[in-house]
């Protein structure tokens, strides 16, 4: 049977909907970039100091999964587990995306960490807060682990459960301060949570900024973008000024927040409310340091391409990685 559809609405080459609630996420756009939203399998072997394998975290029918990056490390000491939430609007992405796999297998290996990465519901079909609700979901089963209420070889045996870092990129920056605001407010222990590094984060206003207005749009970041992942992927009738899209709206909680590493980039396009959210977070007297990368957009470092043939990507990178590595050292 032939299927009529017509196409409700296109973003930018990552997402097109159709009028029966379909969603095709086909890459569109420039073919040169459609290898970076391909899928990688695990292998669990080690490949250039890292094995990777995917398994499911728990029963439920829509059965959620995980990624998991192991180094390579002698196995006299236990490596910090760093959870991962990927970006997309909360509407495109996969954890097994090769973008990721090509900077997560890189910081499994030089911060010595286990990186754990949540495969995320996504909008329309699930809207926010599912994409928070299985990144908390996910912390909570390292709590079972860290209990021995259950078993997974490669974290139970090589896991330090009291170092658990939370990493997001983009959107899934805005997940990590969700998940560690309802951490805060919750005993995980023995797990502890020693820190959050929420990586260009979607932090906006309805208003537009002014990094918005003259900063430059990339195929990671489009006015377009902003305006419609968020408008498909937050709670029905919410607008930008949602708590997950502007916690800086409302006042922090009293509540004890690990450290946070905000990573933002001088030209992307949300900056400037980003940089509101880091006064609002030293205003309520949170612990946070700030990273600034130079002259480079939202998402750089994900973008393999600019990586290899620009020289300031391949720094800008280079240091991301250094001072992440570097937060998860000391905390």
């Amino acid at each position: 049977m032939v299927v009529h559809r017509e196409i409700v609405d296109q973003v930018s080459g990552w997402l097109t909907l159709y009028d029966d609630g379909f969603v095709d996420r086909t890459w569109t756009g420039p073919p040169q970039f459609k290898f970076m939203s391909d899928a990688v399998p695990p292998h669990h072997h080690f490949i250039d100091g890292v094995a990777v394998q995917d398994l499911f975290i728990n029963d439920d029918d829509d059965g959620l999964r995980v990624r998991v990056y192991l180094p390579e490390k002698p196995e006299e000491k236990k490596l910090p587990i760093i959870l991962h939430f990927h970006g997309g609007g909360f509407c495109i992405s996969e954890a097994d995306w090769f973008m990721y796999y090509n900077i997560y297998t890189r910081l499994a290996r030089e911060a010595g960490a286990i990186v754990v990465s949540t495969y995320l519901r996504r909008a329309p079909e699930h809207r926010l807060p599912a994409a928070i609700d299985d990144g908390y979901a996910t912390l909570l089963w390292l709590q079972d682990l860290a209990n021995h209420k259950t078993h997974q070889p490669w974290l139970s045996s090589k896991g330090d459960f009291n170092r658990v870092f939370l990493i997001g990129d983009s959107s899934g920056g805005n997940i990590v301060h969700q998940v560690a605001k309802k951490a805060a407010g919750e005993n995980l222990h023995p797990l502890k949570l020693a820190g959050a590094i929420p990586i260009h984060p979607g932090f906006l206003r309805s208003v537009r900024s002014k990094s918005e207005l003259e900063n430059p749009q990339t195929p990671f970041l489009t006015l377009d973008m902003l305006d419609k992942f968020l408008k498909l992927g937050l709670p029905e009738g919410s607008t930008k000024d949602h708590p997950i899209t502007c916690p800086m709206a409302e006042p922090l909680p009293e509540l004890d927040f690990p450290p946070y590493l905000l990573c933002v980039a001088e030209q992307d396009l949300v900056i400037e409310t980003e940089m509101e959210f880091y006064e609002a977070m030293k205003k309520g007297g949170k612990k946070v340091e700030l990273m600034v990368s130079d002259g480079v957009g939202h998402s750089f470092y994900l973008n393999k391409i600019a990586i290899d043939v620009d020289p300031k990507t391949s720094e800008q990178t280079d240091k991301l990685i250094q001072k992440i590595s570097h937060f998860v050292e000391n905390h």
